[in-house]
């Protein structure tokens, strides 16, 4: 039979190959892992939680970037394009890049069958392990002890927020999840916990095989006022930081846990204050708060569980004043929908559900049955519609908006993505693409 030749290809015979979507289990990836070879001879930063993931990695990936390291970055899902998954020195690989990877893994296999995000995860580390760079920076999946990444020995750990989410697969209670998180950390090696108030689990699994556990506001804190922000580790210290170029109410925490990893690995990777500074101020990371200039104001982001969702919110609170809000909401049928749903019912004012293109979706009109059982209270109670697809829901929103409201899409990185995909719609040239 013969093997694909285009990136699509690949990818279409990668989801085909696994009779499961997910299957938590080491063992298969581990084999043909080992029948690969693959390994890393540069510094690996691993970055798992529930939610901050993709901008620990980008924050990192930036400040590393900007003190003259050649960096290596797998991060998912990816919004449009697959290739966006695998970044060296800032920038995506070609599709054609990743072919010859695609096909190692293939061979390698034998008759092991991967999962598609087991097969990637593979193909992409191989590129990234033949890459010349200084370091890698890998972004763990839902999990953390049983994911395709973990198959690679970090030598920093760095876990964020941890919170309820994937419930049928890493349990239904914080100390269940933060398990699961935590065995990315290896003995004797640094592993950064973001989370002010972490899981029980996450800090015994530390004392259990000696990790070197970095906690923060023990090991390091952050501190600031509207202006600046100032940051201190166990051996250093920053003082009159900008705030992160990304916004949300969050990434003041994982930006502190960033400066953690670097400072826990100083003597292998060393960052002077103007890396950081330059780092964080041009940082860059689609659908994560994303403001897209114009009127009426668009925020693109990619919340998926109600710890998100609250986020979101706070930060959509610190925006200002605006007569309505209309949210474009697409998500996943395995998620907490309703929590979703209740936390943000306050400030909505019209809901345009919306079908996405995955099998794994709730329809829209499956979204609406939801709200429309709930007990909610405020604007958004009310008015609501239904759509066949993310780009024609912001579409009918944009109509309907005056200037001076205010339009989120959110609840999926599919959701975000779709709208980006597309291509923003413009409004009388009020919208900036």
């Amino acid at each position: 039979m013969a093997l694909p030749t285009t990136l699509d290809e690949w990818l279409a015979r990668c989801e085909r190959l696994h009779p499961k979507e997910m299957d938590l289990t080491l063992e298969r990836v581990q084999q043909v892992k080992e029948r690969m070879d693959l390994s890393f001879t540069v510094p690996v930063f691993t970055v798992a939680g529930t939610n901050g993931k993709g901008s620990t990695c980008a924050m990192l990936e930036a400040i590393a970037l900007q003190a003259g390291y050649r960096v290596g970055l797998y991060i998912k899902p990816h919004l449009v394009y697959f290739e966006e998954r695998c970044r060296v020195d800032g920038h995506s690989v070609r599709a054609e890049q990743l072919l010859p990877h695609f096909e190692a893994v293939e061979h390698a296999r034998g008759d092991v069958s991967l999962t598609y995000f087991e097969f990637t995860t593979l193909a992409i580390a191989r590129l990234l392990s033949m890459t010349p760079l200084d370091l890698v920076i890998l972004e763990v999946g839902l999990g953390g002890r049983l994911d395709a990444v973990n198959t690679i020995d970090t030598d920093c750990a760095i876990i964020t927020s941890i919170d309820i989410d994937h419930t049928e697969y890493l349990g239904k209670t914080r100390e269940k999840i933060g398990f699961e998180k935590a065995g990315i950390m290896r003995a004797g090696k640094p592993v950064i916990v973001s989370d002010p108030v972490p899981p029980r689990s996450v800090v015994e699994r530390a004392m259990q095989i000696g990790a070197d556990l970095w906690l923060c506001g023990r090991d390091f804190t952050a501190t600031g006022d509207q202006l600046q922000w100032n940051w201190a580790g166990r051996g250093r210290r920053f003082s009159g930081l900008a705030y992160p170029a990304l916004r949300g109410a969050n990434q003041l925490l994982n930006a502190s846990g960033v400066l953690a990893a670097l400072d826990a690995m100083h003597l292998r990777l060393p960052i002077n204050a103007q890396a950081v500074r330059n780092g964080l101020a041009l940082v860059e990371l689609p659908g994560r708060f994303q403001v897209v200039a114009g009127q009426p104001t668009l925020v693109l982001d990619v919340s998926h569980n109600p710890h998100a969702v609250a986020n979101l919110l706070q930060s959509l609170d610190r925006m200002g004043y605006h007569p309505r809000t209309f949210a474009v909401f697409g998500a996943m049928h395995d998620k907490d929908i309703a929590g979703m749903l209740t936390l943000m019912a306050p400030v909505v004012d019209h809901w345009l559900f919306t079908d996405l293109p995955t099998p794994r979706a709730a329809s829209a009109a499956q979204l609406a049955a939801v709200h429309g059982q709930l007990p909610l209270k405020g604007p958004g109670q009310m008015a609501s519609s239904c759509h066949a697809d993310p780009s024609a829901a912001l579409s009918v929103a944009l109509e309907q908006a005056d200037p001076a409201d205010r339009i989120i899409v959110f609840g999926s990185f599919a959701t975000v993505g779709s709208v980006l995909k597309s291509g923003l719609p413009r409004r009388a040239g009020q919208h900036l693409g």
